[in-house]
């Protein structure tokens, strides 16, 4: 059985037309047609049948694509191990990690290890909180770095940081001329809020209830630079991540008209963490990673605090 048929197979499944896998494999379409059919025939069962135009795994094909996965998530896993044997230097970091992650604290990982380890490769990928641990679990991602502990048996998690969260008001708002404030304050205004399922949303909704109240959500998005948008537009107010170490008010942007207010009655901070499987040996260039993270991160002893 061709590893390359098992690939086609596997793209056709998830939804590539037979042309555009063989052009993937660089044979022709007929040569791919007939290779699938010797797979059906060594399989003993129909895999894929024609439904309109495309083709739709059967009951059969959509077992046997299961282990199809894990044959070839296994057998790239098994080439990358011996690459990073034969170049311990070189290797391959696949990592997952909240959206708003990506603004600050990501590329500051990525650029210190890459300047450490410059034959380092990095596939890189954005999910929100819930898609983030389903990237360990079905092996896309070697790590996560994400916003609290998935709490899963098959995970484990360390703590790398903790991420100050501010309110942030519109410069006409009634308390924009405050440095801090209670979050009870707001509880009468519209909050601006990332969708369900994102990490900050639900800080956002238990920070509220710890205050004595239920958020009145008025918009929903999906990144930051959104809710600082809507905030901006005097739409709402929102809690935003702020980059731990500022002992001060986040800067405001001159073309967002913000400002931003520390949060007293509650702990307006969420932890930041790095995980992996534990029942999963990682190669060298992740273990590396997890140590580069944990010594970039650490406080200074004698450092005050994270800033919130």
């Amino acid at each position: 059985m061709d590893l390359q048929v098992l690939r086609s197979f596997q793209a056709v499944a998830e939804g590539r037309t037979v042309t555009e896998a063989a052009a993937d494999a660089h044979i022709t379409q007929p040569a791919l047609s007939r290779a699938l059919n010797r797979l059906e025939t060594e399989v003993g069962a129909e895999l894929l049948q024609r439904v309109g135009r495309v083709l739709r795994l059967t009951p059969a094909g959509r077992v046997f694509k299961e282990y199809v996965d894990a044959v070839l998530d296994s057998y790239d896993r098994g080439r990358r191990a011996v690459a990073e044997v034969v170049d311990p230097d070189a290797g391959m970091v696949s990592l997952a990690f909240l959206h708003t992650l990506g603004t600050w604290l990501v590329p500051k990982l990525v650029t210190g290890f890459s300047h450490d380890f410059p034959g380092a490769r990095f596939e890189l990928h954005q999910a929100d909180e819930n898609g983030l641990a389903q990237h360990l679990l079905d092996s896309s991602a070697d790590l996560i770095i994400t916003s609290k502990d998935p709490a899963h048996p098959l995970i484990t998690w360390r703590r790398l940081l903790v991420e100050p969260l501010w309110l942030a008001v519109p410069a006409r708002h009634r308390l924009a001329q405050r440095r801090r404030v209670r979050l009870a304050e707001v509880s009468q205004d519209h909050f601006i809020v990332l969708k369900s399922g994102y990490g900050l949303r639900s800080i956002t909704e238990t920070l509220c209830r710890q205050a004595g109240f239920s958020p009145l959500v008025a918009f929903e998005g999906e990144e930051v630079e959104t809710l600082r948008g809507l905030v901006a537009a005097g739409l709402g107010v929102s809690l935003i991540p702020v980059s731990p170490g500022a002992a001060t008010a986040p800067e405001t942007n001159p073309d967002l008209p913000i400002r931003y207010l520390e949060v007293t009655d509650v702990h307006g901070a969420r932890d930041i963490g790095i995980a992996w499987l534990a029942s999963r040996t990682l190669p060298p260039a992740p273990r590396r990673f997890i140590e580069h993270a944990v010594r970039v991160t650490a406080v200074p002893e004698g450092a005050e605090g994270t800033g919130a």
